[in-house]
């Protein structure tokens, strides 16, 4: 059976949220939009994303590094969103693996977003109804669009093509080599709903930081070993010096 998904790869993405940027235009105005957008610009502002990017730093200092990770629905074949749904709003799609919402059917009990260990469903403020991401379905699915467009509006705005799409099913498709290459894995597998999604780790590079490259060598306020004190009332470096 197919099922499609994406696969993610950490060691390429940079955070930049072209991918959420992206998600959010085509979705807003389409099967699934519009999704709401309350106070933008304010203090407080709120919003439905099918698609988020989290960014953490790991490590200890100096030999730290900064994580982007990227999560939506994950699409799992085993998605226990689906049964608890009271009235069959949630379904997995037969054809493909898709995990969708029929929001003619969806009461926006949030039973599904309860069950997902992912966090990765989210009622719509305004629409009263259950949104997550469909990988874009009336993209893949539109015929009218040429066969290099017929893919997910994350994966299509990504800039480093840290984001793949196909069928994981398919041993010779460019999702499952990328897996079986490059040591692919599925987030949580212990709660043993197998997500279709699946990310490639990073490849750390070892970095030696010696105690020397901590501090600037060529600050030049230590070139003669003595950092002036200037008196408080004095005129600043702007004001007496010609850079």
């Amino acid at each position: 059976m197919t099922q499609l998904a994406l696969v993610i790869d950490l060691n390429v993405c940079v955070g930049c949220h072209a991918c959420v940027t992206s998600c959010k235009e085509w979705n807003t105005s389409g099967v699934s939009g519009p999704l709401a957008d309350d106070r933008p610009y304010d203090k407080d502002p709120t919003g439905t994303f099918f698609n988020r990017v989290q960014t953490f730093e790991v490590g200890t200092y100096p030999d730290t590094q900064t994580v982007h990770f990227p999560k939506s629905c994950l699409h799992c074949e085993n998605p226990p969103c689906v049964p608890v749904c009271p009235t069959g709003a949630s379904y997995k799609r037969k054809e493909d693996g898709l995990v969708l919402v029929d929001h003619d059917k969806c009461i926006g009990c949030k039973y599904c977003a309860w069950a997902c260990p992912y966090g990765v469903r989210e009622l719509d403020a305004h629409e009263k109804v259950m949104g997550k991401c469909t990988l874009c379905v009336d993209r893949i699915d539109n015929a009218a669009l040429p066969e290099a467009e017929r893919k997910p509006a994350c994966v299509l705005a990504c800039p480093t093509n840290a984001r793949l799409f196909g069928d994981i099913h398919d041993p010779d498709s460019a999702v499952s080599a990328a897996i079986r290459e490059n040591a692919g894995y599925q987030l949580m597998p212990e709660w043993g709903t197998r997500p279709a999604n699946h990310y490639l780790p990073r490849r750390r590079t070892k970095l030696k930081i010696h105690a020397d490259e901590l501090e600037r060598a060529d600050n030049p306020l230590r070139i003669d070993g003595l950092v002036p004190k200037v008196p408080v009332q004095a005129p600043s470096l702007d004001d007496v010096t010609s850079w």
